[in-house]
């Protein structure tokens, strides 16, 4: 059952998602006095990059940059915040665009709810924690993460038995299992899009044995084991809770892969294989660390020497192409790969686990709702990305961050603020149209002649 659609609100642009792109496009637009909608999928802005442990090649911390930004979009009196939304339908009109988005239910009171956590802590049933990448363990009502924004729960309906524990516990009353979904509408001059990206699946490729090994994990994995905020608390493998001796990269194992229709490099994922490196370095500094390439692709500002660090404090690079990778009876996985700077030889090289280096796919296909064509590698196309890289070939819809192709967080944000620049321009150029037709448009007036 779906409620009947809302008024519409009137907002000089859209942004859609939360994650670091998408809040510094909304931030860069609301600071020049524009009213920004911004609605994110998930219950809480912050993307991918509130997830992840440090960022390279300065290896600041993810969550002290990202968790401001997350407060400051919640506080910035230009920006309204939709979260747990998702749009439905982008539509052109004479007044620019009419979105229909839909606000999924959390099953509280979200003008109520406090974020006390206190449904959280009575809620009986335990699940995999997704933040965690199904590592830790969560309940069905839940506050997302420790710095989510908003710090509002929500309710896992299909796992919830309905028990009434959460109702009680609840001081404010919020709890509202009737709640259903809702329709409204937002008209704007301009649409952002920041939908961000996926990564490659980590059993895409079989022979890696990721559906079967628990010890061969994917990156994203490894940056919440790294992570403070992680579900351990320390490096552990995830198959038996063992702490890690060995710990063998695979590198390309979600890009430049015909076999996978991923054709293209995602650019990021020798970096962070180096980043997570290093850090693991400094939590297990006699575990043994190795990263099997084809080639080290460090593009950026100080990643050479980025790379250059991590060799010389002791990280083993192998260049080779992994062909398979099994487990032994201990469930140590079992690297086979052509080692090239050894004569081309097949070797066998066992660790105690693997960590795939997986690559970055589009968010999801923007074609039937923003009836924007993708490119050949599945990103969004943009018709000239040399010259105008955030402007996409339907007039009034620009693209920001990984949206538009793989990227790093550096690059993202810089792309954040050219977006926020076009939208800008265009909405200055669309007003000041309408203010020249308005005054061809007026009367002209007669001169009295004394």
């Amino acid at each position: 059952m779906m409620e009947k659609l809302l008024n519409t609100l009137k907002i000089d642009a859209l942004v859609v998602g939360g994650g670091i792109a998408g809040m510094q496009s909304a931030l860069d637009l609301a600071d020049q006095g524009y009213q920004v909608a911004m609605v994110e999928k998930e219950a809480s802005i912050g993307g991918k990059m509130i997830a992840l442990s440090k960022v390279f090649p300065t290896l600041d911390c993810c969550s002290c940059i990202t968790t401001p930004k997350m407060s400051a979009v919640a506080h910035h009196e230009n920006i309204h915040l939709f979260t747990y939304c998702e749009v439905q339908e982008v539509e052109e009109n004479g007044y620019g665009f009419k979105t229909t988005v839909l606000q999924k239910p959390r099953y509280l009171d979200a003008d109520a709810c406090t974020g006390c956590r206190m449904c959280e802590y009575a809620c009986p049933i335990d699940l995999r924690n997704p933040f965690d990448l199904n590592m830790g363990a969560t309940r069905a009502v839940r506050v997302p993460f420790s710095t989510a924004v908003p710090q509002i729960a929500v309710m896992d309906m299909e796992n919830c038995i309905l028990c009434g524990k959460c109702e009680k516990a609840c001081p404010v009353g919020c709890i509202d299992f009737s709640q259903q979904p809702k329709l409204f509408t937002l008209q704007t001059d301009t649409v952002i899009l920041a939908t961000g990206f996926e990564t490659t699946p980590r059993n895409a490729k079989k022979e890696y044995g990721a559906g079967k090994s628990h010890n061969v994990i994917d990156g994203l994995m490894m940056e919440r084991l790294l992570a403070p905020t992680g579900p351990y608390g320390r490096i552990l493998r995830p198959g038996d809770g063992k702490e890690p001796d060995s710990i063998a990269y695979v590198q390309c194992a979600g890009s430049r892969d015909q076999t996978l229709g991923v054709e293209y490099c995602s650019r990021v994922c020798c970096m962070y294989a180096i980043k997570q490196a290093m850090l693991i370095s400094g939590s297990l500094p006699l575990a043994d660390i190795t990263i099997y390439y084809m080639d080290i692709r460090a593009f950026g500002k100080g990643y050479e020497q980025f790379f250059q660090t991590a060799k010389a404090m002791g990280v083993e690079f192998v260049r080779g192409k992994v062909a398979q990778i099994t487990q032994d009876e201990h469930q140590n996985p079992v690297v086979k790969l052509e080692a090239i700077d050894n004569g081309a030889k097949i070797v066998d090289r066992t660790h105690d686990m693997v960590v795939l280096s997986v690559g970055m796919l589009p968010s999801y296909d923007t074609v039937p709702v923003y009836l924007i064509p993708a490119g050949d590698d599945g990103f969004i196309y943009v018709p000239e990305p040399n010259s105008a890289p955030c402007v996409t070939d339907r007039e009034g819809i620009f693209v920001t961050g990984a949206a538009a192709g793989p990227m790093d967080i550096v690059d993202s944000i810089v792309m954040a603020g050219a977006a926020a620049m076009e939208s800008a321009a265009y909405m200055a150029e669309k007003r000041e149209q309408a203010e020249v037709s308005e005054r061809a448009e007026e009367p002209e007036m007669e001169v009295a002649h004394v």
